[in-house]
């Protein structure tokens, strides 16, 4: 008999973990229903050695994957002929394997979600659930075309934040790149050009504090670069752990200007996501632990994780979202009307969409205030330096 691990909530809402053998899927979802619990995940427990390794796949690939998949199905080509068509036309070595695995395992008896879950780096757990509830529900070609769709877009808007956030970076780092070329390199030579000056004590305030400073910069340089690229190397890794990752994302969003940028984001992804399951007849609870993981932000994740608790307990969602003070009012009042309605997974989308439409509007401001800005850093710094530099040459040649 089949083994299978599971993920539940009891009555007060604490995750509960476990496996269990079972005939089916739905004989284990009735078996863990009957004690009493509220299951989020059913899943068959596969070993490590039976989880293939394969690279990942671009977003744009995958979209398209899914998309043409959708129009096999819905043109009458049976599964198992869709995807040899969809892995022998690919030209991606590891989509074109993977699709080779999975219609073998297909063809062994397993359901197309079960073989998608061997390969978690090339199908995300969003698409894997999406998929299960349509083939469950008989719409296995419109969840196709909802992933697609959703994968489709979440890759535009990861190009439209790089893209717009490439700019700024190129030149806050032309600008120190200039910044320590001119304090390293050229303000230490006039050091001895202007001795008689400091010796007279006639030499600018300004002028000495700059030689003083590009002088300590030769020695801080060769030391302190190397240092800083340790200091950033351990802070990318430390950053990527529970504690470091929850710090940064809180950091991020207390951020001035940009903090509400990111956690705008953030809750438009949340809404998209959860709108996104809902609306493909994934269960509540199962959307929402997947929603919290999607957020990209732990603080948020974590209210979100305290919400799915509330529903366990049998509560609404926008209660706890209003208390966490993170979800903007307007969206937590949105989902109270929408709750009441029965129309959760439809305002969910169009709050994605809204946000979205007003996170853009606002980076585009702020990039357009941020490039002129640091324009005007860059010059007033090369002009304090010229100022400094010139003003004891001005002083010597009126002595002359």
């Amino acid at each position: 008999m089949p083994e299978f691990k599971y993920s539940a909530r009891n009555a007060t809402g604490q995750k509960v973990e476990g496996s269990l053998n079972a005939v089916s899927e739905a004989d284990a979802i009735a078996s863990v229903t009957a004690t009493g619990l509220f299951p989020i995940e059913i899943k068959p427990a596969t070993s490590a050695a039976l989880t293939d390794k394969i690279g990942r796949v671009s977003a744009q690939r995958m979209a398209a994957f899914y998309s043409q998949l959708a129009d096999l199905l819905r043109g009458g080509v049976p599964l198992l002929r869709s995807l040899r068509i969809l892995q022998e036309q690919s030209s991606n070595a590891n989509l074109k394997s993977v699709l080779d695995k999975i219609y073998h395992r297909v063809e062994e008896g397993e359901t197309l979600a079960e073989a998608m879950m061997r390969y978690p780096t090339v199908f995300g757990e969003m698409a894997i659930q999406m998929v299960r509830a349509g083939s469950e529900g008989g719409f296995l070609e419109e969840s196709l075309e909802h992933v697609a769709h959703f994968t489709e877009s979440q890759d535009d808007l990861k190009s439209r934040v790089t893209g717009a956030a490439a700019y700024p970076m190129v030149l806050a780092a032309f600008l120190g790149i200039v910044i320590i070329l001119v304090l390293t390199v050229f303000v230490p030579k006039f050091d001895g050009l202007f001795e008689d000056l400091r010796a007279q004590n006639q030499l600018p305030l300004i002028t000495d504090l700059l030689l003083k400073l590009g002088t300590s910069m030769q020695v801080i340089v060769p030391i302190g670069i190397p240092l800083m690229l340790i200091g950033l190397f351990a802070l990318h890794r430390w950053s990527k752990g529970k504690q470091g990752r929850r710090f940064f994302d809180r950091v991020k969003i207390k951020l001035p200007i940009v903090g509400k940028l990111f956690e705008g984001f953030a809750v438009a992804r949340f809404c998209r996501v959860l709108g996104t399951l809902l609306r493909n007849g994934v269960p509540i609870l199962k959307s929402l632990d997947i929603s919290a993981d999607a957020t990209g932000n732990k603080i948020l994740g974590d209210t979100i994780q305290s919400a799915t608790e509330n529903i366990s307990a049998g509560q609404r969602l926008a209660a706890p979202l209003a208390e966490s003070k993170i979800f903007p009012t307007s969206v937590v009042e949105m989902i109270s009307v929408a709750e009441e309605s029965n129309t959760l997974d439809s305002v969910l989308i169009r709050i994605a969409d809204s946000l979205e439409k007003r996170n853009w509007r606002q980076l585009d401001v702020a990039v357009r205030f941020l490039e002129p800005l640091m324009l005007v850093v860059l010059g007033s710094v090369i002009l304090v330096i010229v100022m400094a530099i010139m003003l004891p040459i001005f002083k010597m040649s009126a002595i002359v």
